[in-house]
C-alpha cells in the first residue's frame, strides 16, 4: 500500500510503485481533470504540483509521491473561490478545447508561486505546456493579469 495526501485528502493505493502517478491519481483516485497527452512528459497536460512544485505526472512513480503534498486542478480552488489562475483564465478566454488547460493552469499557478511577477523570459522558459489550438497569446495575457490580481 501506497499513501498518498491529495488535495489534502489521505488515499491509501495498491498499485506497483512503479506505476505512473497519473494513472494512480485517474483510476484509482478518481479525479479525471489531470489528463493524459504524451506520456513521456513532453506536452504538460499531466501537470499537478508535488509540495508546490509543477511535476509532469505521467512519468513520475507513484513511489517518488509518497509522503508528499498533491495538488490537482481540483483542488487548486479554495472552496467555490477560484484560484486566481482560474480566473484568469476565464477572463481571458483561454480555453478552446480546453484539453490541456488543467495541465497549464497548473504550470502557471507554480510559476505565479515562485514568481508572483514573471517575466515575458520566466513565462517561455517555465510554461512549456503544448497547446495545439494555440492560445499562447491569452495564455500569455492571462499569467500577467493574474500576476496582478
Amino acid at each position: 500500500m501506497i499513501r498518498l495526501s491529495i488535495n489534502g485528502k489521505t488515499h491509501e493505493v495498491d498499485v506497483d510503485p512503479s506505476t505512473p502517478l497519473l494513472w494512480v491519481i485517474r483510476e484509482q483516485v478518481g479525479l479525471t481533470g489531470t489528463k493524459y497527452g504524451c506520456g513521456a512528459a513532453l506536452c504538460g497536460a499531466c501537470t499537478v504540483h508535488i509540495d508546490g512544485a509543477a511535476a509532469r505526472s505521467c512519468s513520475l512513480p507513484v513511489s517518488a509521491a509518497a509522503g508528499k503534498r498533491i495538488t490537482t486542478i481540483e483542488g487548486l480552488a479554495a472552496g467555490r473561490t477560484l484560484h486566481k489562475v482560474q480566473k484568469a483564465w476565464l477572463d481571458h478566454e483561454v480555453p478552446q478545447c480546453g484539453y490541456c488547460q488543467a495541465g497549464m493552469i497548473m504550470a502557471v499557478a507554480a510559476l505565479l508561486k515562485k514568481k508572483p511577477k514573471p517575466t515575458d523570459a520566466d513565462i517561455n522558459s517555465s510554461i512549456t505546456n503544448i497547446c495545439r489550438c494555440g492560445t499562447f497569446q491569452q495564455v500569455r495575457a492571462a499569467i500577467h493579469a493574474a500576476a496582478k490580481a
